[in-house]
């Protein structure tokens, strides 16, 4: 049986729930998992459903008739092929604590994504992508090709067919233009040190500070820098006794499972945009599970 994923997106209305298990159940789906938000202060309401299509209704035909239902409310409605691999675009400068990361979780289908591309403007990682047989893109940034440089990137986002694109640490600020077309389609991480610590070593800094927990922020990029939607977050004690080295290397562990469990959500559409802000629903029993171990 093929198991579809729903997305709703309306404002708050009695009778959603179940005008949507309604028409579910009599085009003969069943539900296996479901969750939902009513956001008392924007009057939104956000509801994930997973559901099996026991009698085989195609997925075309699922979301023509849900039509009618859809209008009724009205909402913005999205159904999915869980089966469905989404396009990966990844990029990367010189740190590739990230990239090394999401390629191991990829490798093993921890990460069920479709990783067409690797762009980078260094050449430091272009023999362990290739070696994983995923195309290596090197396109050199500078203030004065700037432009000409992000029109290659887009070139190769839309000739892949890329729906995603991830920044694992790529050290270069990207045009309001690319953060505005591929809106809610660009992923970021970076330390949870901002806005206290600025700038160059930033982990430096917070020894100096004596800071007790560093963290890592995973959101979706917009013209505002490291200030988009916050998909993902997580934190690591250290102590007096601990170096700047130390938490370098502790900040590295975090930012590259944050990233990852960033990554995770959207892929599965457990992540909706709610303003500046967003939804983000627990994962699907089973969506955790990796092919092989290794």
């Amino acid at each position: 049986m093929d198991t579809y994923c729903l997305s709703v997106t309306c404002k708050s209305k009695r009778g959603i729930v179940a005008a949507i298990a309604g028409y579910l159940a009599e085009n003969g789906c069943n539900i296996t998992d479901s969750s939902q938000f009513d956001d008392a202060q924007t009057d939104n309401f956000f509801m994930r459903v997973s559901f099996v299509s026991e009698e085989g209704v195609a997925l075309d035909t699922l979301r023509k008739g849900f039509t009618d239902t859809a209008q009724a409310f009205p909402m913005d409605i999205a159904v999915h092929d869980e089966s469905h691999r989404m396009k990966v675009v990844i990029m990367v400068s010189r740190f590739g604590h990230c990239l090394n990361d999401l390629l191991y979780r990829w490798r093993i289908g921890a990460l069920p994504v479709d990783i067409v591309a690797v762009i980078s403007n260094h050449l430091d990682y272009q023999k362990l992508v290739v070696n994983h047989d995923i195309p290596f893109h090197y396109i050199k940034v500078t203030k004065e090709n700037k432009r000409e440089a992000e029109a290659q990137q887009m070139r190769i986002v839309e000739e892949t067919g890329a729906e995603l694109i991830v920044l694992a640490r790529y050290m270069q600020v990207l045009s309001d233009e690319m953060c505005e077309k591929m809106s809610g389609r660009i992923i970021n991480i970076h330390h949870s040190f901002l806005p206290s610590f600025k700038g160059a070593n930033p982990y430096k800094q917070a020894f100096e500070r004596g800071v007790k927990l560093i963290g890592a922020t995973s959101h979706y990029v917009t013209g505002l820098l490291d200030e988009g939607p916050i998909i993902e977050q997580d934190i690591v004690r250290v102590t007096h006794a601990q170096s700047p080295s130390d938490y370098v290397s502790l900040g590295r562990d975090v930012e590259s499972q944050v990233l990852a469990r960033a990554i995770h959500a959207h892929i599965h559409r457990r992540v909706f945009l709610n303003g500046n802000k967003t939804v983000v629903f627990p994962a699907s029993p089973g969506s955790h599970a990796s092919e092989r171990m290794g």
